[in-house]
């Protein structure tokens, strides 16, 4: 007999026979709520429900309210669509492209296939499987086996991935006959996986999962088309370089090919800038540049390579950051917890933006504030602005995309760009890389570099980070005119070795070490790549430093 304590509303001692696994135990333990219990964290650590118990053990159950229950879900849906899949059409595969919205976006190898019906026997095959409640179990097997498995079954992103795994065994998935590598972990059957939709979209379809508010609801498909160009445009450019995945990068930086890799990406980017300057300057009432993204974008690199190319075209670009807008501190509007709110539109002083900028439009020289961040007051200095027929202002700041910040102004003198990094590779087949993954490993290096915070406090800020950016960026998005996806597809490589040691510094006992080593999990994966061949313009210099624009 063993006993083991449960922390779910409240603690509680559980008894139990030897072989009892976590799933019993949570539906012993959590009642009503077990159904959405799919992962279990045990003395620090997480394991799966159809782990076996152990003694003397402390356990929280994880539901799909917490990130951590979502991604276990997601994933698991992932292998359930996977498995489907062999009923539907044993000889097609199914990849995994990008997120988009609440779902990810997957094709077929044959596009033509996608067609309404099979989308639905598709769908239909996924409920049937799920009422089945068939169990999926983890097998450790030989990496060598493994690898051989998938170049049988034509897995040739797995294939390329277990080709740079160090560790001799790895952990196979099973699912009723169809086995396959994740990163990260499965709930212990296929009956958990009750909501979920699949519908037609572009030349694949998307696999919609649960919001993150309702574990029970699929919202709405409202696609978002300008991120879904932007982010299929993005893997066009990994065609160009042959870099689709993790696996492929690793054989291009084994082959020596890293000064290439660099140098291609570099000058793809810049040409997608120079196309952005360029259409800017075709219409001369365009006056106020406003650039937002989330967190970790680049947006200050970007902004001052844009205004590079703009200021080659004839325009004369002036920074105008949104910060000396604030209103003093005192004034700061209070977020749910009842802190200051410094990303609040409210947090900015509107009404005295929209004066200036009008007057800067009619052509007056205008006295601009400064924000003192060490006083938390706006002060006056001599700093005039006055735009003439050539001048610009680039405007960069999270509510730069929101209409209800330049009310004022009119439409036609705008620009809006949407920036964020968009990553194009993925890790194989069925494993997507997350853009929020890669946006919290830029911050990670930047924040130790500039701020001399560390990757745990880091990690701390990450989860308050994201609800702003869900609030006040990700909705204005699609309006708009232009995205640019500031992704390098080598950066993973780069930002590994800055990384790395920041996240082995964060202890088993710390509340922050679940995250950081699955984030070192994630950069295992990738082979590092040396610094010295990229330019000090790069944008990834904004994160690991030696940069020309100051930063």
């Amino acid at each position: 007999m063993g006993k083991l304590t449960v922390n779910y509303e409240g603690e509680q001692t559980v008894t139990f026979e030897e072989g009892t696994t976590y799933r019993e135990i949570a539906q012993q333990a959590c009642g009503e709520a077990y159904p959405d219990m799919v992962l279990a964290k045990v003395d620090g650590k997480f394991v799966e429900l159809f782990k076996p118990a152990d003694d003397n053990a402390e356990v929280f159950f994880v539901s799909t309210y917490e990130k951590n229950g979502r991604r276990t879900y997601r994933r698991s849906l992932i292998f359930l669509m996977e498995r489907a899949l062999m009923e539907v059409d044993p000889n097609e595969d199914v990849r995994v492209m990008y997120s988009l919205g609440d779902g990810y976006f997957c094709k077929l190898k044959d596009d033509e296939k996608v067609t309404d019906q099979f989308v639905s026997k598709l769908k239909e095959t996924m409920k049937s499987l799920v009422e089945k409640d068939i169990p999926i179990y983890k097998n450790v097997e030989k990496t060598i086996s493994a690898k051989d498995y998938f170049k049988k079954r034509g897995m040739t992103d797995k294939e390329r991935l277990l080709r740079y795994r160090t560790s001799s065994n790895i952990n196979i998935y099973d699912l009723d006959g169809c086995h396959d590598y994740f990163y990260g972990f499965m709930v212990p059957s296929t009956g958990y996986l009750h909501t979920f939709d699949l519908k037609r979209f572009e030349d694949g379809f998307m696999l919609l999962y649960p919001t993150k508010k309702d574990p029970y609801v699929i919202a709405e498909f409202d696609p978002a088309v300008k991120l879904f160009n932007t982010l299929k445009r993005s893997a066009e450019w990994g065609k160009t370089m042959e870099i689709g995945t993790v696996g492929a990068l690793n054989d291009a930086i084994a082959a020596g090919k890293t000064r290439e890799i660099i140098l291609t990406q570099e000058a793809l980017m810049e040409e997608q800038i120079g196309s952005l300057a360029k259409e800017i300057v075709s219409n001369r009432d365009r006056k106020f540049i406003m650039i937002a993204g989330p967190s970790s974008s680049g947006k200050t690199t970007f902004s001052h390579r844009l205004s590079t190319q703009l200021q080659a075209r004839g325009l004369k670009p002036h920074p105008f950051p949104l910060d000396d807008y604030y209103l003093n501190r005192d004034k700061m509007p209070l977020d749910e917890f009842g802190e200051k709110d410094f990303e609040a539109l409210e947090g900015l002083d509107i009404e005295l933006f929209n004066s200036d900028i009008q007057k800067l439009l009619k052509g007056e020289r205008t006295l601009l504030p400064n924000f003192n961040f060490k006083t938390g007051k706006r002060e006056y200095h001599d700093r005039y602005m006055q735009l003439g027929k050539d001048d610009v202002l680039v405007i960069e700041g999270i509510h730069g995309l929101n209409d209800k910040l330049s009310y004022s102004l009119p439409k036609e003198s705008k620009y809006k760009i949407y920036i964020s990094a968009l990553t194009q590779l993925s890790i194989d087949e069925h494993n997507p890389l997350s853009t929020t993954d890669g946006r919290l490993i830029r911050r990670i290096v930047r924040d130790a570099r500039t701020r001399g915070t560390s990757a745990a406090g880091t990690i701390d800020m990450w989860d308050s980070v994201r609800r702003g950016e869900e609030k006040n960026i990700f909705p204005f998005q699609e309006g708009a005119d232009a995205m640019f996806n500031s992704a390098l597809i080598y950066e993973m490589a780069v930002l590994k070795t800055f990384c790395q040691p920041q996240l082995y510094a964060i202890e088993p006992g710390d509340k922050q070490y679940v995250e950081a080593n699955r984030l070192l999990k994630l950069l295992d994966y990738v082979l590092p790549m040396p610094t010295e061949d990229i330019a000090n313009n790069s944008l990834v210099r904004e994160f690991i430093g030696g940069g020309c624009f100051g930063l």
